[in-house]
């Protein structure tokens, strides 16, 4: 049997008769406090666990990495190349753990994605850097995971572990249109075709060279507007006007390697405001705390033999290709018929990827993480080799010499 009363804030007791406790009744108020903390917390957990885990995993991939390329330099260049592929799948495989089986964001793909693996570029608008990891979802549902590149800007080789990583799985960094080095860039995806001996590349562009952003439409885009006024291209309203170099010397260096452009446009649902008018896509923090429920990408397969070899008319080839992209993208936002809106055009798929893919990379590298963290030896091979000489110093000065 319990006695309530109130103290001179209006702060509610009960009294337990029986035990002669009291007990402070939660009002209103700190309901809702307790309510919002309970949110904090979980959205802390819920960014922090994968960030912690991927950052964590990071230097022991590099280190078997490194393990691995000092065994290797008495073989034929093709064996390093295949078991360093494995290496990148293994952690790349644990990124799409939390970004998809950990999230459950729902990947609805329109258009026939081929089954075999094969050598391409791929081609995508771009909004967030979660643009990279999409890229991501597509290879590793065609086996190709381990064959993915990327061309990059120039700031980012900075990163600490991953900026030295990359460069070194084949990544090319590229600086402003102005200051643009096409023959580092050449010769780099020549030594990599020929290098690789064969094996399929999946090198991943984003023609707009910088990501779309509303919220400074003074900036970017209406700059890119601005181009291509001037250049005589329709003006693009969802995308900006892209640039044909980086395209173009890719197309040209590896045209006895590839098979094929992959033409993506990726869209994310709900961001758009009340007003309609578009927001920001989401960031890694927002995308792994489950803030973007579906995003939809509309896939096309290019041949080769249909993409223009001269630098001239593949620009317009490539703006005709954005055009369409913003086509898409205006349907996708803001059609008239509200039943087509949050969908491309066609018949879209909800593509699911299984934990058999993904889960064993997360248990390998979190195994080899804690086993290394669990010793004193461990732990100083940890932060010594793997932070400080590939994450800062020498990493960062291997990377700058590299052309």
């Amino acid at each position: 049997m319990a006695h309530r009363f109130y103290d001179q804030g209006y702060r509610k007791y009960d009294v337990d008769m029986t035990s002669k406790k009291v007990y402070e009744v939660p009002g209103c108020i700190t309901r809702l406090r307790q309510c919002c903390l309970s949110v904090m917390v979980h959205a802390y957990l819920r960014y922090w666990l994968p960030v912690a885990v991927m950052l964590g995993a990071a230097p022991v991939c590099l280190l078997s990495w490194f393990i691995w390329q000092v065994i290797s330099t008495l073989l034929p260049a093709h064996f390093y190349y295949r078991l360093e592929d494995h290496l990148y799948i293994i952690y790349q495989s644990m990124v799409l753990f939390f970004f998809e089986n950990y999230t459950g964001v729902e990947v609805i793909i329109y258009g026939e994605l081929p089954r075999k693996k094969e050598s391409v570029i791929y081609l995508s608008n771009h909004q967030c850097t979660v643009d990279w990891i999409i890229a991501d979802m597509l290879a590793i549902r065609q086996n190709a995971l381990g064959h993915g590149c990327y061309v990059l800007k120039d700031g980012l080789k900075w990163l600490p572990l991953y900026g030295w990583y990359f460069s070194q799985h084949g990544g090319i960094y590229v600086k402003q249109i102005a200051k643009f080095n096409e023959e580092a860039m050449r010769n780099k995806l020549i030594t990599q075709s020929q290098s690789k001996n064969g094996a399929p590349m999946y090198l991943v562009i984003f023609p707009e060279g910088t990501r779309y952003n509303p919220k400074r439409p003074h900036i970017e885009i209406e700059a890119s507007q601005a181009f291509a006024k001037k250049e005589g291209l329709a003006v693009l309203q969802h995308v900006l006007t892209p640039r044909v170099k980086a395209t173009h010397v890719a197309i040209d260096s590896m045209k006895d390697h590839i098979d094929a452009i992959y033409d993506v446009t990726v869209a994310y649902e709900g961001t758009v405001d009340n007003r309609g008018q578009r927001k920001l896509a989401p960031s890694m923090p927002e995308f792994l705390c489950n803030e973007c429920p579906k995003v939809h990408i509309y896939f096309e397969r290019v041949d080769l033999k249909d993409i223009p070899k001269e630098q001239m008319f593949l620009r317009r080839w490539l703006h005709e290709c954005f055009e369409i992209k913003d086509k898409l993208l205006t349907e996708f936002y803001s059609a008239e018929d509200k039943n087509k809106r949050n969908r491309f055009p066609g018949e879209g798929h909800v593509s699911k990827l299984s934990f058999r893919k993904t889960l064993p990379s997360v248990l390998i590298l979190g195994g080899l993480t804690l086993s290394m963290l669990l010793t004193e030896t461990g732990r100083k091979l940890y932060v010594i080799v793997n932070t400080c000489i590939f994450g800062t110093l020498i990493g960062c000065l291997w990377v700058n010499i590299q052309p």
